[in-house]
């Protein structure tokens, strides 16, 4: 017998006793008097897409305790459903309506998994219009493939979260919980779906588990601009490396917002526009005027602690990230450090933004931390080590979570 024919012959037996467990519903638990009873569950496998290697493994270790479980006795329960509420399903199911060409593809690709015939497989991709459609197609898999994992599940017990009696027992569990006095009530930072005006949780995000979505807290720090009487904010995660401050960086190709928020008139990136309106709805924020980022270079604005800086243009900020102003530290932070020095070798643009280059050539890095061992600024030294040139080199973003700031 042949390798071949030795998995034949192995799959033949597993089909078998697979067949004989459905025949005689050996795994559906009723009512026995006088049995011990065990119930076991596991998470609801999210059904938005065909199931991974992972997913055996849970599934296989549930399995094996049920079955532990039977031989001790046990009258055991092992019900399964289907987690399909969220906004992963939706976005999918949003992309493949838009044409999204990589999602398109993507799910053609599972789908064939399951379908041979081209023209079925495009007829149940275009189904995926209707979200529900998408949920209950993995869900029928799913069950397929736990069936020929040969896993000791009660169907009968199948549902899935968008059911409306699996939305009352919820909703039950909140009132009794609120009954208890266990819930109470507060304010609490969550991330916030925009299209979909709605407080999300990491689990209803897409690709959650592998790419994280972070809540970062900024302190947003005022920059006086004498002449307008406006502030520039710009945000940092280290508010007490204010006293190294050289200059403002601002992005010349973005838009920035004037904008008025309680009785103060701020500036901010048209993106941290849109953040603060919907972090603050208790506050009146209006649009004061448009300000393009290259109208802002060489602006001077005084600090908190009365300092006098000059604003600089810098292509590595990015308006999206807190309010698109950045202050400079360049002793501490290689950002910072490169962007001075590859804007000091630039003298033709400095021209361009009427930018005198002998006050951009004094503008020199202030020491504030002390490091064991390095008299020279911390950021040259990373920098001059890796040969950093340009602000916009991809290593600048390991080096800065490494030992910069």
């Amino acid at each position: 017998m042949n390798e071949r024919e030795f998995l034949e012959w192995l799959r033949s037996i597993e089909a078998k006793w697979q067949a004989r467990w459905r025949e005689n519903r050996i795994f559906e638990a009723n009512p026995e008097p006088g049995k011990p009873k065990y119930f076991i569950t596991v998470p609801y496998p999210y059904s938005n897409a065909p199931l991974h290697i992972g997913h055996g493994r849970t599934y296989t270790i549930g399995d094996i305790v049920a079955r532990y479980k039977r031989l001790k006795g046990y009258n055991v329960l092992y019900p399964m459903a289907f987690h399909i509420t969220g906004t992963p399903v939706l976005a999918v199911s949003e992309m493949i309506s838009r044409g999204d060409e990589r999602v398109v593809n993507m799910y053609k690709s599972y789908i064939r998994y399951y379908v041979g015939d081209e023209g079925k497989v495009n007829e149940i991709l275009e189904s995926f219009k209707n979200p529900l459609n998408l949920a209950v197609f993995f869900a029928e898999r799913i069950q397929s493939d736990f069936d020929a994992l040969g896993y000791s599940i009660d169907w009968r017990r199948k549902f899935h979260t968008g059911e409306p009696i699996y939305n009352k027992f919820v909703t039950w569990q909140y009132y009794k919980l609120n009954e208890k006095g266990l819930i109470t009530m507060g304010d609490h930072i969550v991330t916030y779906c925009l299209l979909h005006n709605q407080p999300e949780g990491e689990d209803d995000i897409q690709d959650a588990d592998v790419n994280p979505v972070e809540i970062l807290e900024y302190t947003a720090v005022k920059f006086l601009e004498p002449e307008w009487k406006v502030y520039l904010v710009a945000a940092t995660l280290r508010p007490e490396t204010i006293y190294g401050v050289t200059n403002l960086w601002v992005n010349p190709n973005v838009k920035y917002l004037e904008i008025s928020f309680g009785d103060e008139v701020l500036i901010v990136s048209e993106k941290a526009y849109v953040k603060l309106v919907h972090q603050h709805p208790e506050k009146e924020i209006r649009v004061l005027r448009e300000i393009p980022g290259k109208g802002l270079v060489g602006r001077r604005v005084v600090s908190p602690l009365g300092k006098e800086v000059i604003v600089l243009p810098a292509e590595f900020v990015d308006p999206d990230n807190a309010t698109g102003v950045v202050y400079s530290e360049p002793s501490d932070a290689p950002y910072d450090y490169v962007a001075l020095q590859e804007l000091k070798a630039k003298k033709n643009m400095l021209r361009e933004y009427g930018l005198n280059p002998e006050i951009i050539d004094s503008i020199t890095p202030i020491k504030i931390i002390d490091v064991p061992g390095l008299s020279d600024h911390h950021a040259k030294i990373i920098v001059e080590k890796i040969g950093i040139k340009s602000q916009t080199d991809e290593r600048l973003e390991e080096v800065s979570k490494e030992g910069g700031i």
